[in-house]
């Protein structure tokens, strides 16, 4: 009977164990439908599981409601470029980003590999463009082991009563197309069509601050543009992508905007500056960054703006960055900029010839300059010159 006793009580205890081990693995599985292991945010079926619901409440009661969907721009070339590991690293920096910046009762998911959605109960999309911008400059100014810079691209949508959750899916996609349509790194709301052109506020903001440094300092900006031309072609020749060239360029033509807020007595010395007045000039990369950080969008180029007087081997400003740490634009630029300061009259000094120019970008490799930069720099120098007959100054043209 002991015996007997004893066997049913240990055959309890398995029973007990397997039901505890079945509870378990019950809630492991709920876990891995309802969050994605890579961000821990939901699935895409969990979260359409609660947009059905929010859909329906908003129709019920005639609550606000707004759909996200975020694209991580160029998200196929870092994986091409840098692997997986460091594309994996991108988007739980994204999730991360999200976490922080949204509200206890908004909703986030991972769509798929390089997509997003978000979902701000009683918001209206209008209201919501504010936040995604500053969700846009935080992940702008984010960077991720060899990923300088984090840029996305937002289609945004509000809910209209009578709405179905695809429609207000598609609306939101819509959106996203837009916003990818004008260069990407961007929020966009989604309107009905209305048949007026789409404007490109950062064409219109570039241009704008173009002018600007060209009226406060014509040199400054006329050494602006011809720097353009130079980095444009040495990006190139780097091999770097369209989107990296269009920065670099962008960045080549605002290097100086910094230069604005530099006072007057500085900026147009005509001899040379003293200590405390150079101490001021140096401020002028980080107030570049500043003034391009608030736009949405520029968060690359301001980083670009930020390190342009970088020096290789690590003694620049504003942060002593050195070799590669230094972001390939702010090289690029670095060492275009000082060929055409080379060969530009100054007050203080008379412009020096091709030649001597080149000899100091040579005798700066490895120091001042990228020696990659500098090579290709040269080379395309020399391929100027041979398509213009063999001037002796091609930067005086």
């Amino acid at each position: 009977m002991l015996v007997h006793r004893q066997r049913n009580a240990e055959r309890d205890r398995e029973l007990a164990t397997a039901r505890q081990r079945i509870v378990a693995l019950e809630r492991e599985i709920e876990l891995r439908t309802v969050r994605e292991s890579l961000t821990g945010l939901l699935t895409l079926s969990a979260f359409e599981r609660r947009l059905d619901e929010e859909v329906e409440r908003s129709r019920r009661h005639g609550r606000a409601l707004t759909l996200a969907i975020i694209n991580v721009d160029g998200f196929r070339t870092v994986c091409a470029r840098h692997g997986r590991a460091a594309a994996d690293e991108v988007l739980k920096a994204m999730s991360r980003v999200l976490s922080d910046s949204l509200r206890a009762t908004d909703v986030a998911a991972r769509a798929s590999a390089d997509e997003f959605l978000v979902m701000l109960p009683e918001t209206a999309g209008s209201d919501s463009q504010v936040g995604f911008d500053r969700i846009l400059l935080e992940l702008e100014a984010t960077s991720v082991g060899p990923v300088e810079s984090v840029s996305v691209s937002v289609g945004l949508a509000g809910y209209r009563y009578g709405m179905r959750p695809e429609e207000l899916t598609a609306a939101a996609g819509g959106g996203l197309d837009r916003a990818r349509f004008l260069g990407g790194s961007r929020t966009c709301l989604h309107e009905p069509d209305t048949g007026v052109p789409e404007p490109e506020p950062h064409r219109d903001a570039i241009a704008a601050l173009a002018v600007a440094l060209l009226e406060r300092d014509r040199y400054t900006g006329e050494h602006s543009e011809s720097v353009v031309e130079l980095a444009t072609l040495v990006s190139s020749h780097l091999g770097l992508g369209p989107d990296e060239i269009e920065a670099v360029r962008t960045a080549a033509l605002l290097h100086d905007i910094g230069k604005v807020a530099i006072p007057d007595q500085i900026l147009h010395k005509p001899g040379k500056l003293d200590e405390e007045e150079w101490r001021i000039m140096r401020e002028h990369p980080v107030i570049g960054e500043r003034i391009l950080r608030a736009i949405p969008g520029l968060g690359p180029v301001a980083r670009i703006v930020r390190h342009e007087h970088e020096r290789w081997d690590g003694g620049g400003y504003p942060d002593g960055l050195a070799g590669t740490n230094i972001p390939i634009g702010a090289r690029v630029i670095l060492a275009c900029d000082a060929y055409h300061a080379m060969t530009s009259d100054r007050p203080y000094r008379s412009a020096m010839t091709h030649a001597e120019a080149v000899t100091e970008l040579v005798k700066s490799a490895g120091s001042q300059f990228d020696p990659e930069v500098t090579e290709q720099l040269i080379g395309s120098l020399y391929g100027r010159l041979q398509l213009v007959g063999g001037l002796a100054t091609p930067a005086a043209a």
